[in-house]
């Protein structure tokens, strides 16, 4: 059964991985917005991808998660099918932390934003929300016409919701 992972124990699984895996890694998802852009977020999985696209990275991170007592589908490292159909996504990557044997990157606010911008659910849109809120308050700015390309090349929305969401993101990257 998956748990919910607090932003205390996302912190901890990540420092293991600077510490105890080597290369590259980008975290992404709801595991990064609990410890980049709202710390009382919760996830069920951390979206944690090796850059150098290999399956001994996939085994050695499901290895880490078994040692660290977390089920293997906790981590998630498909999600990197979603960040390689970015146009420009390595350009786009910020070093965030640094250990004895890993470093972890976080995507950029706007390839943040990108990645969330397909499904745009609720709990995608607040994560995105928060993302152009730390740009305004750190200066890291959503590249807010190039979120309204992407915008632009999604299907028609699947409902009302769906499209005030998106109405909604497009208001938020037109305030600044």
């Amino acid at each position: 059964m998956p748990r919910d992972l607090d932003a205390a124990r996302l912190d901890a699984i990540v420092s293991a991985v600077c510490a105890r895996l080597d290369g590259q890694w980008l975290l992404i998802g709801g595991a990064l917005v609990a410890l980049w852009l709202e710390p009382r977020r919760v996830t069920e999985d951390v979206d944690l991808i090796g850059l150098g696209g290999s399956a001994d990275e996939r085994y050695a991170l499901m290895e880490l998660a078994a040692e660290l007592g977390l089920p293997v589908e906790a981590v998630n490292s498909a999600a990197d099918f979603f960040v390689r159909r970015i146009s420009g996504w390595r350009g786009e990557l910020v070093e965030w932390r640094r250990g004895a044997r890993g470093v972890v990157y976080r995507p950029s606010a706007t390839l943040f934003v990108l990645l969330k911008v397909p499904r745009l659910s609720e709990q995608d849109l607040a994560d995105c929300l928060a993302a152009v809120e730390h740009g305004r308050r750190t200066g890291e700015v959503v590249d807010g016409a190039r979120v309204a390309r992407a915008l632009s090349l999604l299907p028609a929305a699947a409902d009302d919701e769906q499209s005030a969401r998106r109405a909604r993101l497009r208001e938020a990257l037109e305030l600044r």
